[in-house]
């Protein structure tokens, strides 16, 4: 295994235990069985992903390690993902406190669909990392780095980004949380906001995307923004 994997391993790990504190501490119940199934499919999938790059592409685990707003170099972006982080926070706190408190009552079909909705999440993101070899965590061009027109990238220009947004608003139901709704809408609202950025920095740096902006006319979401 190569330094950059047994990293992102040690990430990974680091990051589901948090993420187990901010759902049972607040549930104060290792009953939250949704939780369980929601940190499953993360480990298992983000293991997946990583097995997968340390194979075909060490250098990419290497540009994602770099993350977080002390990573990013642009000033707004830093403020950006400072929001961001404290969002996704609170959207992973919800869930517990709600199925602490009772508040919401969501059927288990849809908790089911919530599942699923992360799943695809993934394997979008995945298909985005097996095109682009320079889909970096942080806003930057790397050198020798060109526009990527294939694959995702010739449907959406941010298609990591419809990926993320997808499990965003997926991970309510599959927590079992109407509340978390909340959360997550700002969620995916910031990372609306820091793409809209993202594409001003790229425009200016990377040479061939202002043309590809003209050819793939939608960020997001084909046939509407």
């Amino acid at each position: 295994m190569s330094p950059n994997a047994g990293k992102a391993f040690a990430g990974l790990l680091r990051s589901l235990l948090v993420i187990a504190a901010l759902f049972f501490i607040p549930a104060w119940s290792l009953r939250f069985w949704q939780g369980w199934v929601y940190l499953a499919i993360m480990g298992a999938a983000s293991a997946a992903i990583i097995l997968y790059l340390a194979k075909y592409d060490d250098a990419l685990i290497g540009r994602r390690l770099k993350a977080g707003p002390v990573a990013e170099k642009e000033k707004s972006q830093k403020i950006i993902q400072t929001l961001t982080a404290v969002s996704g926070v609170v959207a992973f706190l919800v869930p517990g406190f709600d199925f602490r408190s009772h508040w919401s009552d969501v059927p288990a079909a849809l908790i089911v669909l919530g599942d699923i909705g992360v799943v695809i999440g993934y394997v979008i993101i995945f298909l985005v990392f097996r095109e682009n070899s320079y889909a970096s965590s942080i806003v930057e061009v790397a050198e020798s780095q060109k526009v990527i027109s294939t694959g995702p990238y010739a449907v959406v220009r941010h298609p990591m980004y419809s990926g993320a947004i997808l499990m965003f608003l997926a991970t309510p139901l599959a927590l079992g949380s109407w509340w978390a709704f909340i959360p997550a809408a700002i969620l995916s609202a910031m990372v609306a906001v820091r793409l809209i950025d993202e594409e001003r920095f790229l425009v200016i740096h990377l040479p061939g995307y202002d043309a590809y902006r003209s050819r793939v006319r939608y960020r997001l979401i084909p046939g509407v923004w």
